[in-house]
């Protein structure tokens, strides 16, 4: 059983982009809802990933690599539209590797900060470019963009 402890926060100013090295990510999704199916292309590497429920930050997570062309394929045959094209900037901060994503298309202007935690009451040391946390608000979720692209918000 794997379980994924993560708190997401918008990204406020352009310090983290300092020495920050993106590389693209296209996800679409299989199945969306309390349990999602996600397919993931992230730079030469694609992934299968199943998330169960959330309970605060923490929630089931299983993934597991896939051939490129099977990807691919999903994306573009099976997955709900549209699909989620953003950069991930690995950013570390204080002993913690930040991921933040400037997500593009109809989502673009959207900037987010995640931190995967070893267990939900960690402490952790926020870096400066770190503003509003929005860990349960699932309008951040990649699966809510889908249907509710960040461009499409007033």
């Amino acid at each position: 059983m794997a379980t994924e402890i993560e708190r997401k926060f918008l990204v406020q100013g352009e310090a983290w982009r300092v020495g920050a090295k993106g590389e693209r990510y296209c996800q679409g999704y299989l199945s969306r809802g309390e349990r999602t199916v996600r397919v993931r292309v992230a730079g030469i590497r694609a992934y299968l990933t199943i998330k169960g429920a959330s309970h605060g930050i923490a929630r089931l997570e299983y993934e597991y690599e896939i051939p490129m062309g099977d990807a691919e394929e999903m994306l573009s045959q099976l997955c709900d539209r549209p699909l989620i094209d953003k950069i991930r900037y690995k950013i570390p901060h204080q002993d913690l590797l930040w991921e933040v994503d400037e997500f593009l298309g109809e989502n673009a202007g959207l900037i987010l900060a995640e931190v995967e935690l070893t267990t939900t009451d960690q402490a952790v040391v926020l870096p400066d470019w770190v503003g509003m946390e929005v860990s349960g608000d699932r309008r951040y979720f990649n699966a809510y963009l889908v249907d509710h692209p960040y461009g499409s918000w007033s």
